[in-house]
């Protein structure tokens, strides 16, 4: 079992910037996969970005150029920079975590990030 803790949503003005955390703990020896996805009021849960544990990232092409996404292996922790957002970008954001061979999904409880226009 994995346990997922978040952290660093909150409400921010349009233009401005938001750094979310997400600390893995439990079983997470081996290559793993941690992110964010999102989940906006009346739609589906979507991609923001991913980075498997040897550093590949996946991003969605609608933050690309505004959000940023890192993680600390020795921390378990995956971080996503936020900047310039917009209020389109208002929504819950989940960490999720694979690992590997089976890459079953963990979520976290998500955080809400609130941008005012």
């Amino acid at each position: 079992q994995v346990q997922l803790v978040e952290s660093g949503g909150g409400l921010v003005q349009a233009g401005g910037s938001l750094r979310l955390s997400c600390v893995a703990s439990g079983n997470t020896l081996g290559i793993n996969r941690m992110g964010w996805y999102r989940e906006a009021p009346g739609k589906e849960r979507e991609l923001v970005a991913t980075m498997l544990s040897g550093g590949t990232t996946t991003s969605a092409d609608n933050v690309k150029g505004r959000f940023t996404i890192s993680r600390s292996n020795a921390r378990n922790t995956v971080y996503l920079q936020m900047n310039n957002l917009t209020p389109e970008d208002t929504a819950v954001y989940y960490c999720n975590y694979q690992r590997s061979p089976r890459w079953v999904d963990y979520w976290g409880q998500g955080t809400q990030v609130t941008v005012s226009s």
